[in-house]
């Protein structure tokens, strides 16, 4: 049985979808392979990255797609599901600039990243760095550092693992410091409803469990992939525990909160954190942001 699995063209992108059609081949389907699909050509909608794979499989051109979990929106598209989760990488985010901690960055760098966020973690911690507009891929936002755009990047410790560009990495950001974003560091493989089982087997539960939650907790709170929201799920003895951070952009206002629960409930427990996140003012912190205009957490 040949399977077609749908990618974008990016170095990231074909890297993440070699990685799960390798995978399907060892579960014995041998003729797995590649097929590269466009990207909607609109800058700053992020959903772009997932509409052409999507379409692929819903048009029959592919039966497996492959995305980077953080941009796959919160509502499924009709007709497709999430089939699998592989095993995740590191969901950390990483600094990439003069500096071996958030601490010791230079006074008054500048920081380039499209993030809100990034940003408003960064800027709660150090309201003296000065964030500048960068976006593209990994290598594009690395060559501009190094043109001297900015001083210092923030990108996705994943993305630069399966690069292989983790050397570039000064330090990675605590977990405690900087609350990633949903799915940061998985994958998804996507079928069409119903056709879910030739990639199963490609599933490890506990990522899949980080995942629900997360996912649960993004779509509770009303929030996007380009919303200042951190949501991040971990195992930590048999429990699964989710940190979730709702900010301002500039980092003036700030919400942050941890819920443990049963890892067989995780999107409950992903939706009771929303709810506490809401309460505690989450809510009002998103709508004075969306006022203000927005970001994305881009490929990286």
């Amino acid at each position: 049985m040949t399977l077609r699995v749908a990618t974008r063209s990016s170095a990231l992108a074909m890297v993440q979808s070699g990685t799960v059609a390798d995978a399907l081949r060892e579960a014995g389907f041998a003729e797995a392979e590649l097929t590269t699909v466009e990207t909607d050509p609109t800058p700053g909608d992020k959903e772009r990255f997932v509409r052409g794979v999507e379409r692929a499989i819903l048009d029959g051109q592919a039966e497996v797609g492959v995305h980077s979990a953080k941009d796959l929106p919160g509502v499924m598209t009709t007709g497709l599901s999430i089939a699998a989760v592989p095993p995740r990488e590191d969901p950390r985010d990483a600094w990439i600039g003069a500096g071996t901690s958030v601490n010791d960055i230079p006074e008054g760098a500048r920081v380039g990243t499209a993030s809100l966020r990034r940003r408003a973690q960064l800027l709660a911690i150090r309201p003296d760095l000065v964030p500048v507009e960068l976006r593209g891929n990994v290598d594009t936002r690395l060559r501009k550092l190094h043109e001297g755009e900015a001083d210092g990047i923030i990108l996705a410790m994943a993305g630069l693992n399966r690069l292989g560009r983790q050397g570039e990495v000064n330090f990675p950001i605590s977990l405690d410091l900087m609350t990633p974003a949903a799915g940061q560091g998985a994958l998804v493989v996507q079928t069409r409803t119903g056709s879910e089982e030739p990639a199963r087997d490609l599933n490890d539960f506990r990522s899949e469990a980080e995942l629900l939650a997360e996912r649960a907790a993004v779509v509770a709170l009303g929030a996007d992939c380009s919303s200042p929201v951190g949501i991040h799920a971990r195992h930590v003895e048999g429990r699964l525990v989710v940190d979730g951070f709702v900010g301002m952009a500039d980092g003036s206002i700030w919400v942050r909160d941890q819920l443990e629960g049963d890892p067989g409930q995780a999107e409950a427990v992903g939706t009771e954190l929303a709810r506490r996140l809401a309460k505690a003012g989450a809510t009002d912190i998103l709508e004075q942001s969306a006022t203000l205009g927005s970001g994305a957490d881009q490929v990286g």
